[in-house]
């Protein structure tokens, strides 16, 4: 098993299943004890702000409230740079434990030995 997992979701609700899966692996990966770094970007970007994941709905999934805050308080949760500047989102926007960080610390994550990454 990897040392440390790298989630990166790029589907929000755009793509409610495949949204789903990169939130419910990263939950369950920290259940397990994985370092988990969770990736926000694309349209994923909209869950760093308080209340929009418990907007999203998809039929027989874990609520996405519920995987988020498992991940904040057991694993990393960052926001891409980029994609909260395309938002107008700030550093004071997000939910507390939730950092902004650009693709250099991005590949510096992905990089290390014992690390996997997922693209979702």
């Amino acid at each position: 098993m990897a040392k440390k997992l790298v989630i990166k979701v790029t589907a929000g609700a755009d793509s409610p299943e495949r949204c789903s899966q990169a939130f419910t692996v990263a939950a369950v990966a920290v259940a397990s004890g994985v370092d988990v770094s969770l990736w926000l970007t694309g349209e994923s970007a909209w869950f760093a702000l308080p209340g929009r994941a418990a907007e999203f709905e998809l039929p027989h999934a874990a609520p996405l409230q519920d995987l988020l805050a498992a991940i904040v308080t057991g694993g990393r949760v960052t926001l891409c740079t980029q994609c909260a500047a395309r938002r107008d989102i700030t550093e004071k926007d997000v939910i507390e434990g939730i950092r902004i960080a650009g693709a250099q610390v991005f590949v510096q994550e992905t990089m290390s030995d014992g690390t996997q990454a997922l693209v979702y």
